[in-house]
């Protein structure tokens, strides 16, 4: 079984947890111990899964301290969840770097037939290669959000790292990859065959001053993913604590735990990871809330995935001058959809949906003949 490549929680650990107040998160999570075992994943909802693996980092990063992380997150309360939680222990570094990527491959896919959504924390990011790979046995296309300051299309690197995994991603055979999304680039740090290749693949991107002017943007994009990954360093050094070593700009506090939160929420996600974390005490105080807000979205899911317009929704037919658009707003959540052409199907291989989630915004441009480029991005990719 791939959970047996997992390792329990530390003693370490364990013995601060009977120093806590009740009701803590601490007492309250199921922990993979010695003595316990691994918790039943039938009854399980979110587990965490703690790695350090980070021989293919691009860049040299410390080891994160998933010890001190826990003892930070232990000490937070639930909040009205009614769902149980597990913390699954560490994954061990493999021998060799591809030991790892296939053993947490393995995990994310096992977990997966139970529903089970995997939180994996700690690593780089080129890890994200293995929550792809978890997907491919299902045969369905995918759709991969990143939250990072660069695409990690870099070229010209005859290994992979966490600054050119996605190149492996899109060759990979059978190649799943429906959309791939960036959240939160910087363009100084871009190089323009990047951009250009972002173009020629019709993927989609938000700069990192459309995302902090509109967090709201970016919901609708989680609500398409199957598989988010943060890349941390897409913070700022005043909030990821790293101050003269980090970026000057980047998503603040605030950002980062709205859009771990809209993850949760969406219906569709299947997995996260979270990479590339500062290893300093503010950081861990900081990635304990991150944490929290995604659990919290979790409990805040409309199960809206996959979308039945045919009762509990509105919908508006809006006339453009080439073009009429069909969208729907859900009763429920008050969240939108527009309908995609029907020659023009966002997955031509499973014929499964002609519907791309959108904001309010989206529809209101519509009506002023103006269609979103995730629209015209989407049928292209058709």
């Amino acid at each position: 079984m791939s959970l047996d490549y997992l390792e329990p929680v530390s003693m370490e650990v364990l013995e601060t947890i009977n120093e806590l107040p009740d009701h803590v998160l601490g007492k309250n999570l199921e922990i993979f111990t010695n003595d316990s075992g691994l918790p039943d994943i039938l009854n399980v909802k979110i587990c965490l899964i703690f790695i350090n693996e980070t021989r293919n980092s691009y860049y040299q990063i410390s080891k994160f301290n998933s010890n001190e992380f826990r003892k930070e997150f232990y000490k937070l309360y639930p909040g009205n969840w009614n769902f149980k939680i597990a913390d699954f222990g560490d994954l061990p570094s493999g021998k060799r770097v591809e030991d790892t990527y296939f053993a947490l491959s393995e995990i994310c896919n096992e977990l997966k037939k139970t529903n089970t959504i995997p939180v994996i924390i700690g690593g780089s990011q080129d890890l994200t290669i293995s929550l792809y790979e978890s997907f491919l046995k299902f045969e369905k296309l995918i759709n991969i959000v990143s939250v990072d300051n660069r695409f990690d299309f870099t070229q010209g690197e005859n290994l992979i790292s966490s600054r050119s995994y996605m190149n492996d991603i899109i060759t990979k055979s059978p190649n799943r990859l429906n959309n791939f999304t960036n959240l939160g680039y910087q363009t100084y740090l871009i190089a323009q065959e990047e951009l250009d290749l972002m173009d020629k693949l019709f993927f989609d991107s938000f700069r990192l001053g459309e995302v902090l002017n509109d967090l709201k943007i970016t919901e609708p994009v989680f609500r398409e993913a199957d598989i988010v990954s943060f890349d941390m360093k897409v913070l700022n050094s005043v909030t990821d604590g790293t101050l003269l070593k980090g970026m000057p700009n980047g998503l603040d506090s605030r950002a980062i735990c709205a859009m771990s939160r809209y993850a949760g929420i969406s219906d569709r996600l299947s997995v996260v990871g979270f990479f590339d974390l500062p290893d300093n005490t503010f950081f861990l105080k900081l990635f304990s809330e991150v944490l929290w807000y995604f659990i919290e979205g979790f409990k805040c899911r409309f199960d809206e995935y996959p979308v039945a317009i045919s009762q509990g929704f509105k919908k508006y037919n809006v006339s453009m001058s080439d073009r009429e658009i069909l969208f729907y707003k859900s009763i429920k959540s008050g969240r939108w959809w527009m309908e995609m052409d029907n020659k023009n199907q966002l997955d031509n291989k499973t014929k499964s949906s002609t519907l791309l989630s959108c904001t309010h915004q989206d529809y209101l441009d519509a009506c002023n003949d103006i269609l979103s480029d995730r629209w015209w991005k989407a049928t292209k990719r058709s």
